[in-house]
């Protein structure tokens, strides 16, 4: 069952736990500095309205509270600034945490434009809102100690006082209810701008072609919403811009009817009467500051809705994923792979079947170089993310030397694979950890013909400022250094120039080979299906055919 998420007050209140002691002493401050100004208000009023000069002790009174005001102010924002900072750096190391052990499955379907927006823009939005938390609720003390104050002073006053606040009250509150929907609306059309932004980087060379489609991609998605986002935070903050100014006036309209109805109120001293307008108008400042607040809060409330929404959607990680390195790992070897009755299906996208893979049954011998064929969507690239347990079958088992790949020891299990992925992602580092640079790294790079354009410096690629190629012979060349018993290539050799290609075939893997490496291959080349030493064609999601194209083809 989904709980609901929680609001902004909430969530910052548990955000605000492993702090309380450092939170309670600012606000504690804080509060102290608002009852100090309150007291000096007070002071002030008494010494304007006292015959003669003020004596000594009005004046040590008044020089002790603006220390204690001051001082109290600056420690209360050294720890509020202290909390903030470490709350949101908190709340990013969490996220990203809940990113690296989200299972395969989720992240895949859970989109970058709506993965972005939520690590940036909406942690943003909460730190502005941490970082008012505790000077909120400084404001808030020294509004009830001016009120407490101002009830001292005259209670008629006070009473017409509380039934402006009630007024200004329920005009926020209807201001608050159509603002927050205006913040929601754009916070859902900032996804569809991101979307965009990836959109125009990852097809800049299709929009440069194609004048039309790069014109309503400016004119109708860019532009339009970003339009739409600014005119909806227009409103929005409008809607809280015409509140805040009601309320400010009726503070005028409460000291304007205190003046003219004194006449009624018998026994109103002057003195009573300064003192209320003059803190009543120092008091304006703090209300307002909690006023203005409002459109924070509502922003915020948002924010975590989305960051709760994130959370749900990764919050079944793997189990017994580590994100810290173990000590020294000894290198692994692998006798045999199998897949064992091995199914797996999609969730079914609207209008179309749910597509199923399996059962598939599949012995890959150590040393064995295994080419996987078949045409586009018959279901490679699954049966490779099954077999290196990337995704967890839904029945059936996978198995290393003999014994069951369980939930506990898939990570492990992963570690035995070095993969090149059709959509790769190519670190800048070729090794981690307390790992060496081999001394022949640079012959590898002379090897792969890149020396020239690429060397290593400091355990890092000088540049991957590549064609794609390029980058793919880099890819090679982190999976030469990594030293895994077995090597995954998922169409490697596609963005390669004939010669090249020849070369990763008939030269690269034999010589993986007699390195004792279990190669497997996802390949169209079907000119070079001879070097397999096992062909496993796919089609809609079942192994087909398993053959020796050297028997095959002899």
């Amino acid at each position: 069952m989904t709980s609901k998420p929680r609001g902004a007050i909430s969530e910052v209140l548990g955000l605000l736990r492993p702090y309380r002691v450092v939170v309670v002493l600012s606000i504690l401050l804080g509060m102290l500095g608002g009852l100090s100004i309150t007291a000096l208000l007070a002071t002030i009023n008494d010494a304007l309205n006292a015959e003669g000069i003020p004596s000594p002790k009005v004046l040590a009174t008044f020089v002790g509270l603006c220390i204690a005001a001051l001082a109290t102010s600056i420690l209360s924002d050294i720890g509020t600034n202290h909390v903030g900072q470490h709350i949101i750096a908190g709340l990013r190391k969490s996220l990203g945490e809940k990113v690296l052990l989200a299972p395969i499955e989720q992240i895949e379907r859970f989109r970058s434009h709506r993965l972005i927006p939520v690590l940036t823009h909406d942690v943003d939005t909460v730190s502005d809102f941490a970082f008012s938390f505790a000077p909120l609720a400084i404001a808030f003390t020294v509004t009830l100690g001016c009120l407490g104050y101002l009830a001292y002073l005259s209670v008629p006053m006070f009473a017409l006082l509380l039934v402006a606040i009630v007024i200004g009250t329920v005009v926020q509150y209807v201001a608050r209810a159509k603002g927050i929907r205006g913040f929601e609306a754009a916070r859902e059309a900032e996804d569809e701008l991101q979307k965009h932004y990836s959109a125009i980087a990852a097809g800049a060379k299709e929009l440069r072609i194609h004048r039309p489609r790069r014109q309503r991609m400016f004119s109708q998605r860019i532009e339009g919403t970003a339009d739409y986002i600014c005119n909806t935070h227009i409103r929005s903050i409008n809607t809280f811009v015409v509140a805040k100014t009601f309320g400010s006036m009726l503070f005028f309209v409460v000291i304007g009817l205190a003046l003219a109805l004194q006449a009624f109120w018998l026994g109103t001293d002057k003195a009573v009467l300064s003192g209320f307008v003059l803190v009543l108008l120092y008091m304006k400042g703090p209300l307002e500051y909690l006023v203005t607040t409002l459109p924070v809060i509502s922003r915020a409330n948002i924010a975590f809705k989305r960051i709760a929404e994130l959370a749900e959607q990764f919050s079944s990680p793997e189990p017994h994923l580590l994100l810290r390195e173990n000590a020294a790992e000894k290198k692994a070897t692998v006798q045999q792979l199998q897949m064992r009755d091995v199914h797996y299906a999609f969730p079914a996208v609207k209008g179309s079947a749910a597509f199923e893979l399996g059962p598939v049954n599949l012995t890959i011998k150590q040393g064995e170089i295994v080419f996987i064929v078949g045409e586009n969507g018959g279901g490679k690239t699954t049966l490779i993310k099954l077999l290196l347990g990337l995704y967890a079958p839904q029945r059936g088992e996978v198995l290393v030397d003999g014994k069951v790949v369980g939930a506990e020891g898939r990570d492990d299990y992963r570690q035995l694979f070095t993969t090149i992925f059709a959509d790769y992602y190519l670190f800048d580092e070729l090794v981690q950890g307390d790992q060496q640079v081999p001394d022949d790294a640079n012959r590898y790079l002379e090897r792969l013909e890149i020396a020239h354009k690429v060397s290593i410096q400091d355990g890092a690629f000088s540049t991957t400022d590549l064609s794609t190629g390029q980058r793919k012979r880099l890819a090679l060349l982190n999976a030469w250094l990594e030293e895994r018993p077995v090597l995954v290539f998922d169409e490697w050799a596609a963005d390669q120039d004939p010669t090249f290609r020849r070369i990763f075939y008939t030269e690269l893997l034999p010589e993986l080979k007699y390195l004792g490496k279990t190669i497997i291959v996802i390949s169209h080349d079907d000119r070079y299906f001879d070097v397999a030493d096992q062909l496993v064609r796919m089609e809609g999601g079942r192994v087909v055919a398993q053959q020796q194209p050297l028997a095959t083809n002899a």
